[in-house]
């Protein structure tokens, strides 16, 4: 499992003109789901997720997580985050893994993730096409993997 996590002033994601998930100061994360993905990724994540401490203390250090200063999440799903563009010009999404069971795991994700103790959790639509803006806060942007590949 994958994701792509942004400290964001605000963001939000529609779905043609419809905004369906719209957050405050917190975290916009992409998720990006394996074919072999099990709970303990999921498990990592979210762990990860909600204690990184990359929010500015009265110091002025990153020193805060999204629990500690009350932020909002919004998840967007994102299979291309298992592109692979090592060969050729096209990317490669075969260890994105069959749509019904990457929903599934979405879904338990999302499940799991309602059961911490976050101020807001709103969400994207599962394989729609979205629009997703963003307000970028640093900006600061870091990359997860269940994996540890980076």
């Amino acid at each position: 499992m994958r994701a792509v996590i942004q400290r964001v002033k605000a963001s939000e994601v529609k779905v043609g003109d419809r905004v369906i998930g719209s957050i405050g100061r917190g975290f916009n994360l992409l998720l990006g789901i394996k074919e072999d993905d099990t709970e303990k990724d999921m498990d990592y994540i979210i762990q990860k997720t909600v204690n990184l401490r990359v929010f500015e203390d009265e110091e002025g250090k990153m020193n805060l997580s999204l629990m500690d200063v009350g932020g909002e999440l919004l998840v967007v799903s994102q299979f291309t985050l298992y592109g692979d563009c090592r060969k050729g010009r096209r990317p490669s999404f075969s260890k994105s893994g069959p749509v019904d069971a990457a929903k599934a795991k979405y879904e338990l994700f999302l499940e799991k993730l309602k059961k911490e103790p976050i101020a807001k959790i709103e969400t994207g639509e599962f394989q729609a096409e979205m629009e997703v803006s963003i307000v970028n806060d640093g900006p600061v942007t870091l990359l997860l993997d269940s994996e540890k590949q980076f």
